[in-house]
């Protein structure tokens, strides 16, 4: 599956098979895709956690506030990305240029183990609807909690839906000169 492929069939999957698992060397390709993804001075300034089993259950519940996000249960692993702080090279970056490269790259790293997860055959949603202080509760992380990613198989029926996207010419301008 080329890259374009996987942009035109990933989709956030709402729908999972609660009794089909993961298999380990899928889960291992994810997290080596996210080791891979590029961030500001290589510094990767997140920290991954995988939740399976009971702790999956109790993360998609911690998601699940104001009844927003009821099919994270079903989901038979947790993704969840924390904020560690930031290389000095990136920090001083961050501080002169007034921007948050720490957020940028926790969004590409969401990007990339998404894409593989597509690749594996796997459905993904992120979730930035969270309780913060119950996920570092329980997963044992100090950092904000700022995406968590649902990941499993899909529901059997669980067709690809019509992407609704801004035309092209919304979204590119070329300067050629």
């Amino acid at each position: 599956m080329d890259f374009l492929e996987i942009a035109k069939t990933r989709q956030s999957c709402r729908q999972y098979d609660p009794l089909r698992a993961v298999e380990e060397e899928k889960l291992n390709s994810i997290l080596e895709a996210a080791r891979l993804s590029p961030s500001a001075c290589n510094g990767q300034p997140y920290f991954i956690t995988v939740c399976q089993g009971e702790t999956a259950k109790r993360v998609a519940k911690a998601t699940q506030g104001l009844g927003m996000n009821k099919f994270a249960t079903a989901a038979p692993v947790m993704i969840v990305l924390s904020e560690r702080p930031y290389v000095a090279s990136a920090a001083l970056g961050a501080k002169v240029k007034k921007n948050d490269y720490r957020s940028i790259d926790i969004g590409i790293v969401a990007a990339y183990i998404t894409a593989e997860a597509t690749a594996q055959g796997l459905g993904t949603c992120i979730l930035g609807w969270l309780n913060d202080e119950e996920i570092r509760a329980i997963c044992g992380v100090d950092g904000a909690v700022r995406l968590v990613i649902t990941v499993g198989y899909p529901k059997e029926g669980d067709t690809l839906r019509a992407k609704k996207r801004k035309p092209i010419a919304d979204l590119v301008k070329t300067i050629e000169e």
